[in-house]
């Protein structure tokens, strides 16, 4: 099913820190598309009269006003319409509702505002919201993601799906409104074969895919001017995008993916990657990306529509 998705991108918050680098990209992602930008706390209501406190970790009504009036203050200078809101509900299920109707969703990949014994555990807030947004979603490390802004380099994972496709578009458009580079990146791992191909042959198939991919890319352009770089290496497709993410400002991964890229968002690659992950990752949903087209529709012939 298809949403047409309002422009508006939504940004999640606690009281932690990876809250505070969402916001900032959040802001700056509103400030480039021209979109309002919703702010939401999901706060924990008393659940019988004599309460006298949350579970730990948890947010109360009064902190969730308070961090959204800190949060509206940190972003006033963005020149940016901006809306906020405690919401009584799981968080999970209110930004998988939003979605619906949103263009984007950001949060911290760790932000429930509780400690933990590893800085590479995946929050259970982004990571469901991650497997049932219906648009994409923008994971935000805890790495300080001031240093990536304004982004000038987009990695995208392409393995030639439909998945991928409507991820490689939306890079497009993101690559387009940041103006940045974009570079696509394929992978093959020969390692996994009992017979070992000459190197010849191995730069033949590598050359092909290259091709392939060039081709995937012209095919996706939408007529917008962007530089890209289409490359093919060899290897595991979760390291190569978790080295990438150490130079460039933003991966962007379709979900469903076949080939180097199998099993995106809802096995060990995702997971490895989002977990690993040195800069940003907008995860596209394959259900999300009519959405996106229809948003592409909306913005360039919403007049003559009825």
């Amino acid at each position: 099913m298809a949403y047409t998705h309002e422009n508006v991108v939504v940004c999640g918050i606690d009281a932690s820190d990876e809250s505070h680098n969402a916001l900032l990209w959040a802001a700056h992602e509103a400030q480039i598309r021209s979109a309002r930008l919703d702010i939401l706390c999901a706060y924990e209501e008393p659940t019988f009269a004599s309460h006298v406190g949350t579970s730990e970790g948890s947010i109360d009504l009064m902190l969730a006003e308070e961090l959204l009036a800190q949060a509206r203050r940190s972003v006033e200078n963005f020149g940016i319409e901006v809306t906020t809101q405690a919401v009584p509900e799981d968080p999970v299920e209110m930004l998988v509702q939003r979605s619906k109707k949103v263009a984007r969703i950001v949060l911290g990949s760790r932000g429930d505002g509780k400690r933990r014994r590893s800085k590479r555990i995946l929050g259970s807030v982004a990571a469901a919201v991650t497997a049932h947004s219906c648009c994409a979603v923008v994971v935000i490390p805890t790495n300080e993601v001031a240093r990536v802004l304004p982004v000038r380099r987009i990695v995208c994972g392409v393995d030639g799906s439909e998945a991928s496709r409507g991820a490689l578009r939306l890079a497009i458009r993101e690559a387009s409104r940041w103006k940045a580079e974009l570079s696509c990146v394929n992978s093959v791992n020969f390692g996994g074969n009992s017979w070992l191909p000459s190197s010849l042959y191995q730069q033949n198939v590598l050359n092909d895919a290259v091709e392939s991919l060039q081709k995937i890319v012209d095919e996706s352009m939408q007529g917008l001017d962007v530089s890209v770089d289409c490359q093919v290496v060899e290897g595991s497709p979760a390291a190569l995008l978790s080295e990438y993410s150490t130079t460039v400002d933003m991966l962007v991964l379709g979900t469903r993916g076949r080939g180097g890229f199998a099993g995106l968002l809802l096995g060990s690659t995702s997971q490895a990657v989002l977990q690993n992950t040195s800069c940003p990752v907008t995860i596209v949903p394959a259900r999300a990306a009519d959405n996106e087209n229809e948003l592409e529709i909306q913005a360039r012939w919403g007049d003559y529509l009825t």
